[in-house]
C-alpha cells in the first residue's frame, strides 16, 4: 500500500463529481492545495476497457495524488479497468457504491450495490488482485428502506475482509426511487454519527466521511473522529476553502492564497489547453466561485460567464476578470 492510507494517515479529499471534477477542474484545485487527494469523475469500467482511454483517463502530472473512480459491478471488468488505471499512473482506484442516478441504476452499479455487499466484496477482491495501488470504496449509509445500522456494517465487513484499503462514506441514505440525483444530495438527512460509530467499530481501518461538509472548521472536527474528510460542492462552488487544507493536514496556520500567482498559473494552463484544441470555457467554468465574498466577485463571474465562453477567447479574459476583483475591498453578497 502507498503512503496514502498508511497507519495514522489523515486525508482531505475533493469528492468525485460528475460533470465537474474533470482534468481542468483538478488542475485548478491542485493550484490551491498541494496535499488534498483529488478524484476523477466516475468512469464506467466498460468505457475504460473499450473507449478512448486518453480522453477518459488522461491527466496532468501536477494532479497527484489522484484517484480514479470506477463504476461497474462485474469483477473481471473492474479488475481490467483497474489495471488500465494503474498503468496510467493513478494513485488509487475507487469503486462507486453511492451514486443514485438513473444511469447507474440501469447498469446495476453505484448505490444499487449497497443491496449486494457480497458482490461488492468480489469486485474489491478482483481489483486488489489486479493492482498494487490502493483499492477503496465510496458508499452511502444505506439505500431505500434499508436500516443503516446493519446495511453499513454488513458492507463494511465484506469489503474490509476483501482487502479494501479505505471506506469513504457519504453520510446519507440514497433513495433510488422518488428522488433525483440532486435531491439525493440534499434531502436525505445527514447522519454523521452513523459514520462515527462505524469508525469506533473499526479503529484500525481507514474510514472517511463525506456529505454536507462546508468549512475547514467542520473538517477539523470530523478528523477528530474519522480518518478522512471529503469535500464536495463546497470545494467546487467556493474553491478558496481548499486554501487551508495543507495547513490543516500538517497542523499549521493557513496562509493566504496568492491569487495573482494562481491566476497567472491558470492562464498559462488555459493557453496550453487551448493550444491542444480546447476552449477557455473548459477551464474557467470551474473558477467562477473563486472570489466568493470578495468585492468585485460579481463582475468577475460575469466576465467569465460571458466573455470566456466566446469562440476564440484566450487567457487574457482571465486576467481581465481578475482585474475586476478588489481583494482588499468590502465583501459583497454572493
Amino acid at each position: 500500500m502507498t503512503k496514502l492510507y498508511a497507519d495514522g494517515a489523515r486525508i482531505v479529499a475533493v469528492a468525485p463529481m460528475m460533470d465537474w471534477t474533470d482534468r481542468c477542474c483538478r488542475s485548478f484545485h491542485r493550484q490551491i492545495t498541494r496535499d488534498a487527494l483529488l478524484y476523477t469523475e466516475m468512469v464506467v469500467a466498460d468505457a475504460v476497457i473499450h473507449g478512448p482511454r486518453e480522453r477518459l483517463l488522461g491527466f496532468d502530472a501536477v494532479e497527484h495524488p489522484i484517484a480514479l473512480q470506477l463504476g461497474g459491478s462485474d469483477p473481471a471488468k473492474l479488475a481490467e479497468a483497474a489495471r488500465v488505471g494503474e498503468g496510467f499512473g493513478y494513485d488509487e482506484i475507487n469503486l462507486n457504491v453511492g451514486c443514485p442516478s438513473d444511469r447507474v441504476q440501469s447498469g446495476t452499479f453505484g448505490a444499487c450495490l449497497m443491496k449486494a455487499p457480497e458482490l461488492v466484496a468480489d469486485c474489491v477482491s478482483a481489483m486488489k488482485a489486479a493492482v498494487k495501488i490502493p483499492v477503496t470504496v465510496k458508499c452511502r449509509i444505506g439505500v431505500d428502506h434499508q436500516d443503516p445500522e446493519p446495511a453499513l456494517d454488513t458492507l463494511a465487513a465484506q469489503v474490509f475482509a476483501a482487502g479494501t484499503d479505505a471506506l469513504w462514506v457519504h453520510a446519507r441514505k440514497a433513495w433510488l426511487e422518488g428522488l433525483s440525483p440532486k435531491e439525493n444530495r440534499e434531502i436525505p438527512p445527514l447522519d454523521y454519527d452513523r459514520v462515527y460509530r462505524l469508525k469506533r467499530k473499526y479503529p484500525n481501518r481507514f474510514i472517511g466521511i463525506n456529505g454536507g461538509i462546508q468549512t475547514l472548521d467542520e473538517s477539523r472536527a470530523h478528523l477528530e473522529k474519522v480518518d478522512g474528510v471529503m469535500l464536495g460542492r463546497a470545494a467546487y462552488h467556493t474553491p478558496s476553502v481548499l486554501g487551508g487544507v495543507d495547513a490543516l493536514l500538517c497542523g499549521a496556520e493557513p496562509e493566504d492564497i496568492d491569487y495573482a500567482a494562481l491566476i497567472d498559473a491558470m492562464a498559462d494552463y488555459a493557453a496550453r489547453h487551448i493550444a491542444a484544441g480546447g476552449r477557455l470555457g473548459h477551464v474557467t467554468r470551474h473558477m467562477v466561485g473563486l472570489f466568493h465574498g470578495h468585492a468585485g466577485a460579481r463582475r468577475y463571474r460575469q466576465i467569465l460567464s460571458t466573455d470566456a465562453t466566446k469562440a476564440g477567447a484566450g487567457p487574457e479574459v482571465l486576467h481581465r476578470a481578475f482585474a475586476a476583483v478588489d481583494l482588499g475591498g468590502a465583501s459583497e453578497a454572493a
